[in-house]
C-alpha cells in the first residue's frame, strides 16, 4: 500500500503543478487585458503596426522583453518570486507569449487580422498591441494578487440585517461596475475607432464579442485570484452566484457604453437599432473589462 501510494504522488504533484500554471497563466492574461484593452483601440497603433519594418520591431521586441524581465525580477505574475536569472528569463519569454496570444485573440476578433493580413503587418501589429499586455502580465502579482483563502469560511446569516447587507452589497457592485465601465468607456467612445470596429462586424462576429467580453470578465473576477477574489464568492448581492453576477455586470457595461456612444454624438436617434446594437457591443468589450476592474476593487 505504502508503494502505491508513492507510485501516484510524482502524478498528483504534477496535476497541482499544471493546475498552479493554469492559474498562473489566467491570472497574468486577465491583468493583461486590464492594462491592454485600451491601447487596442486605437488606430494609429495599428497603422504603426502595419507599416513597421523588421528592425524596428525587433528593437520594440527587444526593449519590451527587457522591461518585462526587470519586472518579473522585482515581482511577476506567479504567487512566488523568482530570484533565479534562467527562471525569471523563462517566465519573462511566457509573459511576452501570453501577452502576444491575447493581443492577437483580440485583434482577430475585432477584424484587424484576418486572412487577407500579410505576416509582417500581422506580426508588426501583435508586437507593438502586445507592449502594454506583456506589462500587465509582469505585474499581476505585484500590483492584483490577491489572498484566495480569506474569507472561504465567512459566515451566511438570514436575519433582516443580512438582507439590508445583501442590497448594500447589490448597489455596491452595480456602482463599482457602472464606474469602471464608464471610465473606460469615455475614453474610447468619442473616438472613431468603434464605429470603424463596428462596420466590419458580422452577426457571428458580434455574437463571438459578446461571448468573449463575458469569458473575460468572469476570469478577471472570478478566476484569475486578483485582489479579493475570495470575498467575490462570499459576497451577498442578490445577485451572488459568479455566473448571475457576470451578465448582469454585463448589461450594465453595455448600458454604460451605449450612453457615452450617445453622449458623444456617435449614435442618434435616426440611426437604425443595428448600428445601435453594433457599436454598443464592440465598445461593450472594454467597458465590461473596466467593469470588471471596478468590481475587484470593492
Amino acid at each position: 500500500m505504502i508503494k502505491s501510494r508513492n507510485r501516484h504522488t510524482p502524478s498528483n504533484s504534477a496535476r497541482q503543478a499544471f493546475k498552479r500554471e493554469i492559474r498562473d497563466a489566467i491570472r497574468g492574461a486577465s491583468s493583461g487585458f486590464l492594462f491592454g484593452i485600451p491601447l487596442l483601440y486605437t488606430m494609429e497603433v495599428w497603422w504603426i503596426g502595419s507599416y513597421a519594418e523588421p528592425l524596428p520591431m525587433l528593437i520594440a521586441l527587444l526593449t519590451n522583453f527587457v522591461v518585462v524581465f526587470l519586472l518579473i525580477r522585482t515581482e511577476g505574475f506567479r504567487g512566488t518570486v523568482d530570484t533565479k536569472i534562467r527562471d525569471a528569463l523563462m517566465d519573462s519569454i511566457e509573459t511576452l507569449a501570453i501577452g502576444f496570444v491575447c493581443t492577437a485573440l483580440l485583434l482577430v476578433l475585432l477584424r484587424q487580422i484576418d486572412l487577407a493580413t500579410s505576416i509582417n503587418e500581422a506580426v508588426g501589429k501583435i508586437i507593438f498591441e502586445s507592449v502594454p499586455f506583456s506589462l500587465g502580465v509582469a505585474v499581476a502579482n505585484s500590483f492584483l494578487s490577491g489572498d484566495r483563502e480569506r474569507g472561504n469560511n465567512a459566515p451566511q446569516s438570514a436575519s433582516p440585517q443580512s438582507k439590508t447587507a445583501a442590497i448594500n452589497a447589490t448597489l455596491t457592485d452595480v456602482g463599482a461596475t457602472a464606474i469602471g465601465a464608464l471610465f473606460i468607456a469615455f475614453t474610447i467612445a468619442p473616438t472613431q475607432e468603434v464605429p470603424m470596429l463596428a462596420s466590419a462586424m458580422t452577426p457571428p462576429w458580434l455574437l463571438a464579442t459578446i461571448a468573449v467580453s463575458l469569458l473575460i470578465s468572469y476570469g478577471i473576477v472570478f478566476v484569475a485570484g486578483l485582489t479579493n477574489q475570495a470575498n467575490r464568492y462570499q459576497q451577498k448581492g442578490l445577485f451572488h452566484r459568479p455566473i448571475d453576477e457576470t451578465l448582469v455586470a454585463y448589461i450594465i457595461s453595455l448600458t454604460a457604453g451605449l450612453l457615452m456612444l450617445w453622449f458623444f454624438h456617435q449614435l442618434s436617434f435616426e440611426d437604425p437599432w443595428t448600428v445601435w446594437l453594433s457599436h454598443t457591443i464592440v465598445l461593450g468589450l472594454p467597458a465590461t473589462i473596466g467593469g470588471a476592474a471596478g468590481r475587484i476593487v470593492v
